[in-house]
């Protein structure tokens, strides 16, 4: 389904309430998605981990589970990317999705919304997350977005902190570090609005509960930003999990400029 507010358009599918495409006055900003590999292009909405789980197994209340593995051995984005959501409310310039998640991986079910909502020169993306269940649910959320870029981008602030990472999961160490232009398959705490600045575009991207960021670079002409409310494997180093008690719901989201 395509929104659109002023020269703002994206393109939203129900399956896994993913962005396959946000456009400005013609102009692509995201890498158009991918089918195929939905987290190769667009914008996978990650649920109810962010990206990966160490070995694809977690304990939670003295409870053991288990969740796809990928090739590498480890549950990677979440347990949504095919699923079927319903939408909820439209508009010509909003669109809000719903699922509810039920998986014998996962303690408990969640009810899970979606919104996206453009305006001449911004993308807003929030995420509203409620137990549904009669159990504790562990909760990291995520999206995973491809910036197109050229080859001079720069990312801003300069001055963050990093997650100390071994075969791509984090150890639970954070260090001081620098930002700047090179490959990327990392993870960062950034309290700051993150600045992305190249000769195709330049976009502000200002976040609500969602104070790391994972930054990938392995797709050509690309930078993927993703905005997390916890690390990769969190279920394990405990850095940004969320714990919602059965009833309660969370509010996560963020917001892209363009600034030109």
């Amino acid at each position: 389904m395509k929104l659109r507010k002023g020269n703002m358009e994206i393109d939203v599918l129900t399956k896994g309430a993913y962005l396959y495409s946000f456009s400005v006055n013609g102009k692509d900003i995201l890498l158009r998605g991918n089918l195929y590999r939905l987290t190769r292009g667009g914008m996978a909405i990650l649920i109810p981990f962010a990206n990966r789980v160490k070995g694809g197994e977690y304990e939670f209340e003295g409870v053991k589970y288990t969740l796809p593995k990928n090739k590498e051995g480890n549950a990677i984005h979440g347990l949504v990317l095919d699923k079927i959501f319903t939408i909820k409310e439209i508009g010509e310039d909003f669109v809000t999705l719903s699922y509810d998640l039920s998986h014998n991986g996962y303690p408990t079910k969640l009810h899970i919304e979606i919104k996206y909502e453009v305006n001449e020169s911004s993308l807003m993306t929030t995420f509203l997350v409620k137990n549904i269940g009669d159990r504790k649910a562990p909760l990291t959320v995520g999206a995973h977005p491809y910036f197109i870029v050229s080859n001079d981008w720069d990312i801003y602030p300069k001055e963050v902190k990093q997650c100390i990472m071994k075969n791509n999961i984090p150890t639970g160490e954070i260090i001081n570090s620098t930002l700047s232009h090179k490959d990327y398959d990392d993870c960062f705490l950034v309290e700051e609005d993150v600045k992305l600045v190249s000769s195709h575009s330049s976009i502000l991207i200002k976040r609500e509960n969602l104070p790391f960021i994972q930054i990938y670079s392995g797709v050509k002409g690309a930078l993927a930003i993703e905005p997390m409310s916890g690390a990769p494997d969190a279920y394990h180093n405990g850095l940004g999990l969320k714990i919602i008690n059965p009833g309660e719901e969370m509010k996560f989201s963020f917001k892209v400029e363009v600034i030109s």
